[in-house]
């Protein structure tokens, strides 16, 4: 070993090299607060200057909000300023799960004002308050006219207060009052708990919202009380939420002092490790967590987290790819500014997102990260991974796509109003997952849609009139004329079978509404596990012992995890 002592010139080198870096850091600093005091002074200025000047009367409040989210948008969608009349919606969507109402969804369709959805066990439903009701009056207010957001405030109010509402309902001729008391209306981050065949535990995360890991561990304590064999979480749909609450629900699985996330920003007070820091609830019970393209955020937290650590097997969809984290600053006045502050990195090191705010293309629309500049990583048994583009799953399964027509009775409402006569026609229906419709039912609906327009555009009737517009410009329509009435004729004849063709697909939407007019959301979820193949992939894992250890040992094609380009994991299970 050297010992020996460096020269005095060295020394001198060093301390200058020191104290240059110092003062080229000061230099930069002090830059930055004169451009930050340059740029405020002048935008203060443009501001005072129209209020005091500009020829019409300004809306100054509005202007300054126009003015600073312009000023965002140059940013990424997720840094956004929160005026003080919008910050309970704000709470609410971003923090808090409880509001004081009645517990109901509302939609709009053609300017009535009609209830989607009660939640089960609060004022609405108690009231027997029905999906496809019509909201015409709340106290004594008509509703005509009014968006809703302003409906929605007003079903909103203190615990206990009292709100009356005058309803039209569906094949009922007199219309029906209805006097309720608000309460405190709880949304659970878990939607849904039960036991799936053979002992395997399920839990539906929607959000991360306050208190989400101590609901996931109540649901995973209520489960364990019947011998479970393995555990599906259900993030699909889940945008995210606390990062904090993400790092606990790893905990449950993940022995202490294990690294969960890294977060990593600008300014360094901002870049964070967070480790598991309390012994597991279940470190050894088989984990299934099931994601989709809407899966983001802390729901990517935590099936990367849990995939790295070779912890659980990850099923469905490429999840989203969102790998910002976000903090709130108070601003003067009771508003909020929140701000991406930094980016997040999962235990091997990779960070998942999928846009690139930074660098726009020369229309300035954000693009997704280059395949060139996709970096591998590798899990904690060695299984190669990626980062730049959302979570891949270690088994895809194909996602469902409904066909047009589906699409188009479900978004012309044509499926929610016949459920709700059903419900008025058939007070009782068999449980939830044993509920099926009869082949003659289905018939009735199709005898419903008799006098309906339901008429739409297949991708192929788009084509053959794109193509007559094309022949017509270049004078070639009369050419083609014949063979182009014949293809769109064969056309109109398929489309008038889709109700038959695609029953099946129909009659498992259809179901899944009529189920929810008796068991509300639960109901939905139990229904829609005969037909759930993500739930169906992920109890095959978790019976078959030596696919799961293949897959967290990453052994054959199970080593790599979703190669740059590809939208599907190289270890597709179907």
């Amino acid at each position: 070993m050297n010992h020996s002592k460096p020269s005095h010139s060295k020394i001198k080198r060093s301390v200058f090299t020191g104290v240059l870096l110092v003062s080229v850091f000061s230099f930069a600093f002090i830059d930055d607060l004169f451009q930050v005091s340059k740029n405020l002074d002048i935008f203060a200025s443009v501001y005072k200057e129209l209020n005091i000047n500009y020829v019409d009367d300004v809306n100054s409040s509005k202007m300054m909000k126009t003015g600073i989210d312009a000023m965002l948008d140059e940013l990424d969608p997720y840094t956004e300023y929160i005026p003080e009349s919008d910050i309970e919606d704000y709470k609410l969507k971003y923090i808090s799960t409880q509001y004081g109402g009645v517990g109901a969804t509302i939609l709009n369709r053609d300017g009535k004002v009609i209830i989607s959805e009660p939640y089960e066990g609060f004022p609405a439903q108690k009231a027997d308050v029905r999906s496809g009701d019509e909201i015409l009056e709340i106290n004594g207010v008509t509703v005509k006219g009014k968006s809703n957001e302003q409906v929605s405030q007003m079903l909103k109010g203190p615990k206990s207060s009292p709100v009356s509402l005058l309803l039209k309902r569906p094949g009922t001729e007199k219309n029906i009052e209805k006097k309720l008391l608000r309460e405190d209306i709880k949304q659970d981050n878990v939607t849904y708990y039960g036991i799936l065949p053979n002992n395997v535990g399920y839990i539906k995360l929607d959000k991360f919202l306050e208190n989400s890991a101590q609901e996931v561990k109540d649901a995973l304590t209520e489960l364990k009380k019947n011998n479970l064999t393995g555990l599906v979480i259900d993030l699909r749909y889940n945008g995210g939420g606390i990062l904090q609450e993400a790092v606990k629900i790893v905990n449950l699985f993940v022995n202490k002092d294990v690294n969960v996330v890294v977060q990593k920003g600008r300014n360094r007070e901002k870049t964070i490790t967070y480790k598991t820091f309390t012994q597991p609830a279940e470190p050894n019970l088989p984990l299934v967590v099931l994601v989709n393209n809407r899966s983001a955020s802390a729901s990517e937290i935590v099936a990367g987290s849990l995939q790295d650590l070779d912890r659980a097997v990850i099923v469905g969809q490429r999840s989203f790819g969102k790998g910002l984290v976000q903090q709130t600053f108070n601003l003067p006045y009771n508003s909020l500014v929140k701000v991406t502050v930094a980016k997040y990195y999962t235990p091997s090191g990779r960070c998942i997102q999928a846009l690139d705010y930074t660098h726009r293309d020369s229309e300035g629309s954000v693009v997704k990260v280059a395949d060139s500049l996709i970096t591998q990583y590798r899990t904690k048994t060695g299984r190669l991974v990626y980062d730049g583009s959302g979570i891949y799953p270690d088994l895809f399964v194909k996602p469902v796509k409904y066909n047009m027509i589906t699409q188009t009775l479900a978004g012309k409402y044509f499926i929610f109003d016949y459920a709700t006569n059903y419900r008025i026609q058939n007070p009782v229906v068999p449980e939830a997952e044993n509920f099926k419709l009869s082949d003659a039912e289905y018939a009735r609906f199709i005898s419903y849609l008799s006098d309906k327009d339901y008429n739409y555009k297949t991708k192929t009737e788009r084509i053959l009139s794109d193509l007559g517009e094309e022949a017509e410009k270049e004078n070639k329509i009369s050419e083609i004329k014949n063979e182009l009435d014949a293809l769109k004729s064969k056309v109109n004849f398929s489309k008038k079978n889709d109700l038959t063709q695609f029953k099946e697909e129909i009659k498992r939407v259809l179901e899944n509404e009529i189920v929810s007019r008796y068991y509300f959301q639960k109901g939905r979820v139990e229904q829609g596990f005969k037909y759930d193949e993500d739930v169906n992939e992920a109890l095959k894992v978790i019976s078959n012992k030596s696919m799961l250890a293949s897959i967290l040992k990453g052994e054959g094609s199970y080593k790599t995890i979703g190669k740059p380009g590809e939208d599907f994991s190289a270890s597709t299970g179907n």
